[in-house]
């Protein structure tokens, strides 16, 4: 018998907000979390891109000072966002070993691996820190939420670049299915505005270089468009059964009714241009999610603002959506947040959720010549999405050919 899996709890830390409902706000206020970088590397290293969507609320203002220096800044984004997830979804009583952690990073503790090898080089084997193994390791993050929030059912991690998240998120719904867990902390976390990053990303020549507007530069679905604007931060959902939420009087948000993953098989770092997969992917979660491409009455779409990636997600919700798509509301949220990778699904996911919650779809800004090779119904100002049953997706693809999407239902109280 399928179980009904509901969202009990969100939090994140973004470039637009220390908590979800900070980030959701500004979301919704039309504001931009990209900026001019003044670190001092960026002038010395002389980096092409000169700015990045960094998290609002810096990690050091929130935690301990041991919490601080013992975490890479991916998990520290990652506790910071969990913790707040767990609070709202009211600290719930149960028993750790019914617990789990599905978490994911697309690069993880990239800051604690260089720095240690600055000290290795400048300062020898006997500086380097014996907490480098445990702070550099993709799985770092799903460890420390699972220490901090007792967690024993079992914790782990996905790593699918930029679909990491949304994956875990889809791991979470058939650990839950499957009564490995009664309780589930999902999401994803990135820290890489680092000038390595920057500069590898600026090669491949995926990154928006307009220095002189950073706030404008992520543009999703323009004829401008140049690139993606790298972010950082966490985000997290805390998943349960119905049967468990209600019994325990938790506030629900919406209904994780679906998700599913495919894999492009086609380019380490281009997407299928026909998207192909990737419509297998909302499909599968359509199809999880007992619903028809009909039912959809809003998409979150992954819109990096690339030249070649948005028309290939175009040609992908096509092939679902068909004569359909025009009369679906898009948001992409990445013109505002930037992109962060691996934790880029879980704040979309969230964005999903309050969209469906407050039956208001976010805007996409710095739209202002849309694409006529992508003639989707992209929301520009706060739009309602009216009464009734509303199913929303959120997709989420990567390099590697990685392809996740879930999809989520309004939650109506019984």
């Amino acid at each position: 018998m399928t179980k009904k899996i509901v969202v009990t709890g969100i939090g994140a830390t973004s470039p637009l907000g220390g908590t979800a409902r900070d980030s959701w706000d500004a979301l919704l206020a039309g504001e931009s979390g990209v900026h001019t970088l003044t670190h001092d590397w960026v002038a010395e290293l002389d980096l092409p891109v000169t700015f990045a969507a960094e998290a609002r609320v810096r990690p050091d203002t929130v935690l301990e000072r041991v919490e601080y220096k013992r975490l890479d800044p991916s998990s520290q984004f990652a506790l910071i966002s969990a913790r707040e997830a767990w609070a709202d979804a009211g600290a719930p009583d149960v028993d750790p070993i019914r617990v789990g952690v599905d978490y994911s990073t697309g690069i993880g503790g990239l800051w604690t691996l260089l720095d240690a090898w600055d000290t290795l080089k400048e300062k020898g084997p006997r500086r380097v820190l014996p907490m480098t193994i445990p702070m550099l390791m993709p799985n770092a993050a799903a460890a420390t939420i699972s220490m901090s929030i007792p967690s024993r059912a079992y914790a782990r991690t996905d790593v699918s670049a930029c679909a990491s998240s949304t994956e875990a998120i889809a791991n979470a719904y058939d650990h839950l299915q499957s009564g490995l867990a009664d309780v589930v902390i999902a999401g994803g976390t990135e820290a890489v505005v680092h000038p390595l990053p920057i500069a590898a990303f600026a090669a491949m020549q995926a990154l928006s270089k307009r220095n002189d507007d950073p706030a404008a530069a992520s543009r999703p679905y323009d004829v401008t468009r140049d690139g993606f604007v790298l972010g950082e931060g966490a985000g997290t959902l805390v998943l349960e059964t119905e049967e468990h939420a209600l019994a325990r009087g938790a506030r629900i948000y919406a209904e994780l009714a679906g998700g599913s993953v495919t894999s492009d098989s086609y380019h380490i770092t281009a997407p299928d241009p026909e998207g192909s997969a990737a419509a297998r992917a909302v499909l599968g979660a359509l199809a999880q999610a007992g619903a028809t491409p009909a039912d959809v009455r809003h998409i979150n779409a992954h819109a990096t603002s690339t030249p070649v990636g948005d028309i290939a997600e175009y040609k992908a919700l096509l092939r679902v959506f068909g004569d359909l798509l025009p009369n679906i509301p898009v948001s992409a949220t990445k013109a505002a947040t930037g992109h962060l990778l691996g934790g880029t699904g879980a704040l979309e996911a969230i964005f999903t959720i309050l969209a469906l919650h407050h039956r208001t779809a976010p805007p996409t800004i710095n739209l202002t010549s849309q694409d006529p090779e992508i003639p989707l119904d992209v929301v520009t100002s706060p739009r309602a999405l009216g009464d009734g049953p509303l199913l929303a997706i959120s997709n989420s693809f990567g390099f590697g050919g990685h392809n996740a999407v879930v999809a989520f239902r309004s939650y109506e109280s019984k």
